[in-house]
């Protein structure tokens, strides 16, 4: 048993009849907005971390690796892309990465708890690195399905950088065929939308599997990918959604090894990585061809 004399414990579900312990140092924020409970913690092993309903969100250890994971493959295989578009994202990690590509010149980011926003401004200010103030940001406190709704922007490079489709989540709403759809009219010629799909693990990857099924009823082409967080203490999902380069392509891992050439300060992202997280195991493979569409 772990020694526990000096610490508080966190514990998290990762699946039926299964949790994951973090122990924690310290608490920096907690509460509940209007949407939903949260909390940035201390842990020993992962350092600061941004809970939301009960589940981690990114950890200072390794929110690189979720990041990089969720931006850089869509915007490797659109050629310069310059306006982006993300729905969720409150840490601002997403967006720091976005404003790390060269060509991008606008990012918009669409979050609908100011208060999570604003307490990870405070707290996590490493996981946005200033992107919160560069010119080419612009940051809406609003209900992102709305926003995509009844917007007629066009956009480069769509980041979903939102919670899972469970029905006590702000994002239920956002992970619909008629939704997913809405996101691709939003998309411009040879644009891409990159989303996290959930846990991917042999352990619990239904909700993942459905999500996949439900992309692919709204975009012709939906390549999935994974990579591991620790964090998570799993596998996570991911996709892309659209593009016209197939990402397992030699020239997908070309495209990925010259666009992470280009940037500076990337610790998980490249050619090689790319490569990895978009071969799959055959359970998945397996999975998606039997999952039903949600909704």
């Amino acid at each position: 048993m772990p020694k526990t004399e000096n610490f508080q414990w966190y514990v998290e579900a990762v699946a039926p009849g299964e949790v994951h312990g973090h122990a924690i140092t310290a608490t920096l924020a907690s509460g509940e907005s209007e949407f939903q409970r949260y909390a940035i913690v201390a842990s020993p092993l992962f350092g600061k971390m941004l809970v939301l309903d009960g589940d981690t969100q990114s950890a200072a250890l390794d929110e690189y690796v979720y990041h990089e994971a969720l931006v850089h493959p869509a915007c490797a295989l659109v050629d310069e892309p310059s306006r982006a578009l993300i729905l969720g994202g409150g840490e601002g990690a997403s967006l720091r990465e976005l404003l790390r590509v060269k060509s991008m010149r606008e990012v918009t980011m669409v979050d609908i708890d100011g208060i999570v926003v604003d307490a990870c401004r405070k707290h996590l200010p490493e996981w946005s690195a200033g992107a919160f103030e560069d010119p080419r940001s612009e940051l809406i406190i609003g209900d992102a399905k709305a926003y995509v709704e009844e917007s007629r922007e066009q956009f480069d490079v769509i980041i979903g950088d939102l919670t899972e489709p469970l029905e006590d989540s702000p994002s239920y709403g956002l992970h619909t065929v008629s939704m997913y759809q809405a996101i691709r009219a939003r998309l411009r010629s040879g644009g891409v939308y990159a989303l996290q799909t959930s846990m991917a693990g042999p352990h619990n990857f239904a909700l993942h599997a459905r999500m996949i099924a439900t992309l692919r009823a709204a975009f012709e082409r939906v390549a999935p990918y994974v990579a591991y967080v620790p964090a998570f203490d799993t596998v996570w999902g991911f996709a892309l959604c659209g593009s016209q380069v197939d990402a397992r392509s030699e020239e997908g891992a070309a495209r990925a090894a010259a666009h992470a050439a280009r940037l500076a300060g990337l610790r998980f992202y490249d050619g090689e990585s790319h490569r990895g997280m978009f071969n799959l195991p055959r359970y998945l493979r397996d999975a998606y061809a039997a999952a039903a569409p949600l909704g």
